[in-house]
């Protein structure tokens, strides 16, 4: 008995001697992690944040469009990081990593450019691939980081006092107000649901912020719903109001026009009348 206990205590302060580097390496991931959760809730805000310093001299692109450029090397960069200084990642979560990563740099980049043509001329196809193909791509690219940073972490405890609850809240209202604006409030609720969930089942742990990030988001999208009551449909949910206009085009066709009050959609619905 004695000589089992003795080879107990050596285990354990054989343990204790390596403890250190594996502490270090987690708060270094955890500071990274912040990063991303930083980058993610600014970057996203970039369009209608920077709105306001219209366009680039006599060009047609926007100020806020050329800073949003910057947008996937911000977020996706720390969240890399983050995962490698975690240690210990499957490798199928590198895959979902890789996947999400690919993803959201297709759809931000389709995205982007789609939009900034359509503020300039909008048409039909410019708002196809803005504001539905490219914002369904991003979001779903994103949700799939946001999955493989949950599992990277999921054993790991997150740091104390309010900053990680305060980043994990503006992630999550970052979360909801993409979705909602960008016309894909089923989706966003279906993902914010999902993580709850996820959140809940590993709550001793980082889905503790899971939790605070994604319950909150869930709230905000199912409220935009009901308060406009035409939930799903993602644009009434974010209360655009819509009105009809008739322009010309330029070889003096007429168009029939929907202009949603939203500041960045306007939609051509029907081709050009001869």
């Amino acid at each position: 008995m004695g000589a089992a206990r003795d080879r107990r205590r050596a285990d354990e302060g054989r343990a204790a001697a390596v403890a250190p580097p594996a502490a270090q390496a987690d708060h270094g991931g955890m500071v990274w992690l912040a990063g991303a959760a930083i980058a993610y809730s600014v970057v996203h805000h970039v369009g209608s944040g920077l709105a306001g310093l219209g366009p680039v001299g006599s060009s047609s692109t926007r100020w806020a469009d050329w800073v949003d450029v910057a947008t996937p090397y911000a977020f996706l960069l720390p969240a890399a990081v983050a995962l490698r200084r975690v240690g210990g990642v499957a490798a199928r979560t590198w895959l979902v990593y890789l996947v999400g990563a690919i993803t959201y740099v297709e759809g931000h980049g389709v995205h982007l450019s789609a939009n900034s043509i359509n503020n300039a001329a909008p048409t039909a196809a410019a708002h196809l691939w803005d504001e539905v193909v490219g914002h369904y791509l991003w979001f779903t690219g994103a949700m799939l980081v946001w999955a493989a940073l949950a599992t990277g972490f999921a054993r790991h405890r997150p740091a104390g006092g309010p900053f990680p609850a305060l980043l994990a809240l503006a992630v999550g209202v970052t979360v909801a107000t993409n979705a909602l604006e960008g016309g894909t409030a089923l989706l966003g609720l279906a993902a914010a649901a999902a993580f709850a969930v996820r959140g809940w089942l590993t709550r001793d742990r980082l889905g503790r912020l899971i939790l605070i990030a994604f319950v909150p988001a869930t709230l905000i999208i199912i409220a935009w719903g009901v308060r406009n009551r035409v939930f799903p449909n993602p644009r009434k949910s974010a209360g655009a109001e819509v009105s009809s206009a008739t322009r010309a085009t330029g070889d003096g066709h007429r168009s029939r026009l929907r202009v949603y009050a939203h500041p960045r959609i306007a939609l051509a619905l029907n081709p050009p009348e001869s």
